[in-house]
């Protein structure tokens, strides 16, 4: 479950259940004065807040926060483990959340950017992956949620939809044969996949201009934009002023209905 925290700048952090695979990394990007690795579970907030607070002490500061933890599952509903499709939800959706929830008190410091990787999945659902459609619909939702809260704050918040691109999970979808009939090996057509450069140029393009949503490639803006096209007017019109505000500061801890 990969997790990136990159402060814009010369400094980047690396962060994983596996801590010296991201020690290793920060190795070859130029040693512990430019980059670090932490060993961090998107599933344990604690642990995720015990990383980035060492991080924000180790280079003094958090700029922008990359939520990136990602995994799934190809199987349909009727034979699911139900284990499996939580799993999912659970490090996918709210794994980014608690990423979040541990970075924000650094990046509100020097009002930053939040940043998590959704997928051109959340517009485009596919059969038997109803766990990773959902999640990564799921993060765009919340990622235009959390930038309503914090826009008083100076906070940007953005989420990625990349189409399909070579990682080790797609490795692992070409290998499987209800993936290869599905989407046909991702050689052409509209799931062909896209070099992993253009992501990264794409990602890191759109973190200066702190974006609120990253299509990739750019073709597939208009099909990522059309499900939010009136998403902005209700922005303006419905939460207007100081509402949010006011409404953040009369909020209870955990919410209507349930008990702290």
């Amino acid at each position: 479950m990969p997790l990136r925290f990159e402060p814009v700048g010369p400094t980047s952090l690396c962060w994983d259940l596996d801590g010296a695979a991201t020690e290793a990394q920060a190795r070859t990007l130029g040693g512990a004065e430019v980059a670090r690795g932490w060993s961090a579970d998107v599933r344990d907030l604690k642990t995720l807040q015990v990383a980035v607070a060492e991080a924000a002490e180790h280079f003094g500061r958090i700029d922008v926060v990359i939520a990136g933890a990602g995994v799934a599952v190809m199987a349909p509903m009727a034979t699911m483990d139900p284990a499996a499709y939580e799993r999912v939800i659970d490090i996918n959706l709210n794994g980014a959340w608690r990423t979040f929830r541990a970075a924000l008190p650094h990046v509100q410091q020097h009002r930053g950017y939040l940043l998590a990787i959704s997928s051109m999945a959340a517009f485009v659902h596919s059969p038997l992956q109803a766990s990773y459609t959902a999640s990564k619909a799921g993060v765009w939702a919340m990622c235009d949620s959390i930038r309503l809260e914090l826009r008083h704050l100076g906070v940007g918040v953005g989420s990625v939809h990349p189409t399909f691109f070579r990682t080790p999970m797609m490795d692992d979808v070409l290998a499987d044969p209800a993936g290869r009939e599905l989407w046909g090996g991702n050689e052409k057509g509209l799931w062909r996949m896209v070099p992993l450069q253009t992501v990264i140029t794409g990602i890191v393009d759109e973190i200066e201009r702190r974006a609120d949503l990253i299509a990739i490639p750019k073709t597939n803006t208009l099909i990522a934009k059309a499900p939010g096209l009136f998403r902005p007017f209700f922005d303006r019109v419905g939460f207007r002023g100081q509402t949010v505000p006011r409404a953040i500061e009369l909020a209870c801890t955990a919410g209507p209905g349930t008990s702290a």
